[in-house]
């Protein structure tokens, strides 16, 4: 009878993974974690406390921080695998999952349906002649070397790559190996998985190339699997019932979806709300349940395309998601930086990224070239982002597959900031308040379009008051709405206060709060 291990990756949430965890094992399945070195200690000691005792858990021996798109996340897979083949010897199938994933089916069901065929289930399509990949990046993926991380550092990362284009410095790809390209959540046999494992300690060469390609979470198991095992003991497909949006987001899962998801023709579903209470509780029952029968229709992605496609027709017969959804989710805590002069608050998120795993966005709703990624065009202009805020917010939220994030706004934006603010999400102000020099205010007037290069100075001399005047205004502002959760960091802080402020703000430890807080330059003009 086929026994599970399964590999869960984690970064948050510690209570559901212990619920998870105890779900999974209560059923006679194995588990084995790696919980993200960037969290939080106490996290994962509460997690270690709470499954330490079970025979049945098992922990990756070494932990590192991981981020979106690089080899860590690779790597973290391959510790917990290791794991999970040491301490789990009578695991035949290792299945690879996330905290937001659920069963759809009984455990009975899943054992009885890996049983009937001796097959590896992992989507894994020829990298080049494929369309898997939608916009971006394909073959510079592979042929050139990743050194930063995209989303935490843009500018080195884009300097790299373009560096590396100009001067030509590809590199060919392992000449026996066929890239392969597909959803990471697999299910691999025994087998399989220790060949992997032994692969990787003979083929250094490999190892090395992987370790600096994008995204080697869509490529690494996708292409040794197709490598090592024979076609024929392949099935092309994931396990794991997931949709995606026509704007490139997951669906989310809710409490009416119970029926939906028991109809599909998978084990498990990705991913489920975090507010989905009810619907965890009932999935939970169901996969200890022995005699629940299972009538499969599949039909879940095709109803979603229908129900979906009727507002493109002008059919629709409910509401588009941000006129009926107004919140931005009550487990979600959305951080915003507050300050006029836009530099000091970039290059402070920069520091937070270099620093932090936090997603960390500039000035969305004051810049139009703020770097955002393709939401399906509601990102498009700066008119349709403050529109539809919400719904935007959201979709980072989901894009960044976080619940916390991070954004810079102009204290002007008073509007913005209430509305953020009267979410039931949790919103944190960090206020910076910086000296305003009458060099500063004569180039921002320059900037704003207030004066020109022909501008009088006895012009200038009489619209700075005013100027400054305003800005000290926006401030009172803020202070007059009485947010909640608002901190200010003035330029005359010291680096203590600075550090200080920042750990309370983004809720981290006071050591790494001072490394963003030590730079002298942070308030330089």
């Amino acid at each position: 009878m086929a026994k599970i291990a399964f590999i869960l990756l984690c970064h948050k949430d510690p209570e559901a993974i212990v619920r998870q965890a105890e779900m999974l094992t209560a059923a006679g399945d194995y588990i084995s974690i790696h919980f993200d070195a960037r969290a939080a200690p106490e996290a994962f000691r509460q997690i270690r406390t709470a499954l330490g005792d079970n025979p049945n858990v098992a922990f990756a021996k070494k932990r590192i921080k991981c981020g979106w798109g690089s080899w860590s996340l690779v790597q973290a897979t391959l510790y917990a695998v290791e794991a999970a083949v040491d301490e789990f010897p009578r695991a035949t199938h290792f299945y690879m999952l996330s905290g937001d994933c659920a069963p759809i089916k009984s455990a009975r069901f899943a054992h009885d349906f890996l049983d009937d065929q001796d097959l590896d289930y992992v989507e894994s399509f020829d990298y080049f002649e494929s369309d898997w990949i939608k916009t971006g990046m394909k073959e510079e993926r592979l042929i050139y070397r990743h050194f930063f991380n995209e989303r935490t550092q843009p500018k080195r990362f884009y300097a790299s790559f373009n560096l590396q284009r100009k001067l030509g410095l590809t590199r060919d790809i392992p000449n026996d190996i066929q890239i392969q390209i597909g959803s990471q959540w697999w299910c691999l046999r025994r087998r399989t998985v220790e060949w992997i494992l032994d692969f990787t300690r003979k083929r250094r060469d490999v190892m090395r190339f992987f370790r600096t390609t994008w995204i080697p979470d869509e490529t690494f198991f996708q292409t040794l699997v197709r490598h090592l095992i024979p076609e024929s003991e392949i099935e092309t497909r994931t396990l794991t019932f997931l949709m995606f949006t026509d704007y490139g987001m997951p669906v989310t899962f809710y409490n009416d979806h119970y029926d939906l998801l028991l109809s599909q023709d998978y084990l498990f579903a990705r991913k489920i709300s975090s507010e989905a209470l009810e619907l965890k509780r009932r999935l939970g029952m169901l996969y200890s349940d022995e005699s629940t029968e299972f009538q499969i229709s599949n039909e879940g992605r095709s109803l979603f395309q229908f129900l979906t496609g009727r507002g493109r027709e002008g059919r629709r017969f409910a509401q588009r998601f941000w006129e009926t959804e107004s919140t931005l989710g009550r487990e979600r805590e959305l951080m915003i930086v507050v300050c006029k002069k836009w530099h000091v608050a970039k290059r402070l998120l920069e520091r937070i990224r270099q620093t932090t795993n936090l997603p960390a966005i500039d000035y969305l709703f004051n810049e139009e070239g703020t770097a955002l990624p393709d939401l399906g065009g509601i990102q498009a202009t700066l008119a349709k982002r403050t529109r539809h805020r919400r719904a935007l917010m959201r979709m980072l939220f989901d894009y960044f597959e976080t619940d916390r994030l991070l954004v810079c706004m102009d204290p002007g934006s008073i509007d913005l900031l209430q509305d953020f603010c009267g979410d039931r999400a949790k919103t944190k102000l960090l206020e910076i308040q910086c000296h305003f020099t009458d060099e500063y205010l004569s180039g921002h007037a320059m900037r704003v379009g207030l004066a020109g290069e022909q501008t009088p100075p006895e012009t200038l001399e009489r619209l700075l008051p005013t100027i400054r005047g305003d800005m000290t205004h926006e401030s009172d502002r803020i202070r007059d709405s009485e947010f909640e959760n608002h901190l200010i960091l003035r330029e005359a802080h010291d680096c203590e206060i600075r550090a200080e402020r920042l750990a309370q703000f983004l809720d981290i430890p006071r050591e790494r709060a001072q490394e963003i807080a030590e730079p002298e330059h942070l308030f330089a003009d």
